[in-house]
């Protein structure tokens, strides 16, 4: 996952976090909601017939 909101991404330095977050197009950390979503479908019956791909959880950060 990108740059998700954990107590290891708070104890860094308030600097670094905003310059990181001015690369994620929404402007904005992930959350350990954002990741559970992501698993929640690719194990529910709607993802049943994804095979082989990459789900990029970030943000947006490699769209640029």
């Amino acid at each position: 996952p990108g740059f998700i909101e954990t107590e290891m991404v708070l104890a860094m330095r308030e600097d670094i976090r905003q310059s990181i977050l001015e690369i994620i197009p929404m402007k904005r950390p992930g959350t350990p909601e954002d990741i559970g979503a992501a698993v929640s479908f690719l194990c529910s019956e709607q993802a049943s017939y994804i095979t082989g791909t990459t789900l990029n959880v970030n943000g947006g950060v490699h769209m640029q």
